[in-house]
This record gives C-alpha cells, structure tokens and sequence, in this order.
C-alpha cells in the first residue's frame, strides 16, 4: 500500500542492524536451585537411622529371647534346672517351663517339697537341697537321669539334720526335653 499524498513517508525500505552485530541480550538472572541437596542428605540420614533402630530392635528381640529361654537341650540340663525352680526356688510356673505338659508322675516330688515347707514351720528351721553329678541312662522312649539330693536343715547358721536321698527322673524329648517323672530310687 502507497502512502498517502503529501506525507513524508520515505519509499527507502527500513535499514536494520545485521543480527551479528547486534548486541547480545542480556542474560537472565539464573534461577535460585532448589535446596535439593540437603533435603536429600537428611533423607538419606533418616532413612540409615530407621534401619539401625529396626535392626538394633530386631536384634535385641533374637538376644532376650535367647537368654530369657528355658534350657531343655539336654536331658541332666533340663532335670537340674528343674530341680533348682522347684525345690530351691519353689517357683511353679518356672518349674512347670521343664516339666511335661499335665505335670507328668512328678508326685514325689511335690511330696518332697511338702515335707521340706512343713519342717521349716514345724521346727523353725531352714531347709536346703542340693544335688550331685547327674548320671544319664538311655531309658524307652527318653531318658533316666539318677542324682543325690542332699537335704539338710539349720537353725541360726549351724546344721541340724542332713539326709541324702537317691532319685531318678524320667526325661522325655518333647519339643526340648521335659521332666516327666520324678522318684526316690529303690
């Protein structure tokens, strides 16, 4: 389109700079980086310190469980620290950890304990038993462990009576192995 009459329009075409000899723009501010870094360090720092505590946990568990554990691996084993629950520490619920599902024939045993609580009412006394080498002996489906039970009483500090018994035990493997028996031998 033509200009208008009388206007002051040049009909030169525009010049323009070449583009090589322009200036270059003006860089743009660099944008700020996001702190991915350190949200990164932290969430690698958590994530270690969630697994040592579910290890640390796991493992502690394994270690209680080992050492609260009753001791049934071997037949002497199993009747000693039924002895020491029942007749020294009198604990039932301990003593039943080696004992037969149902309690077994463990009557003279009871028996026995009976007879030691009544002598320490009667007389006044303390009555304690210890045992000697436990002997194992194949025996059926388990096996016989024979022992002496010392038993004897005092009275402020100084022996009164002292008594040695011999017993056998009958010992059963079930699931770890199990008190099922307990009598004075003949």
């Amino acid at each position: 389109m033509q200009p208008p009459a009388g206007s002051q329009v040049s009909r030169v075409p525009a010049q323009r700079t070449p583009p090589e000899q322009l200036a270059p723009p003006a860089p743009a501010p660099a944008p700020e980086r996001p702190r991915r870094r350190l949200r990164t360090v932290l969430s690698v720092v958590a994530g270690l310190l969630a697994v040592l505590c579910v290890g640390g946990g796991i493992t502690g568990f394994i270690l209680y469980d080992r050492a609260t554990a009753p001791d049934r691996s071997a037949p002497d084993a199993v009747v000693d620290n039924y002895l020491r629950a029942f007749l020294v520490d009198r604990n039932d619920t301990k003593a039943s950890q080696f004992a037969c599902e149902g309690g077994g024939d463990l009557d003279a045993v009871r028996g026995l304990r009976d007879e030691l609580e009544r002598r320490e009412a009667n007389f006044n006394v303390v009555v304690r038993v210890s045992w000697g080498a436990l002997a194992r002996a194949k025996s059926g489906d388990g096996e016989l462990v024979t022992t002496t039970l010392t038993i004897s009483s005092s009275a402020d500090g100084q022996t009164r009576s002292s008594r040695r018994e011999e017993w056998q035990f009958k010992v059963i493997d079930k699931d770890g192995w199990r008190v099922c028996e307990g009598r004075k031998a003949v």
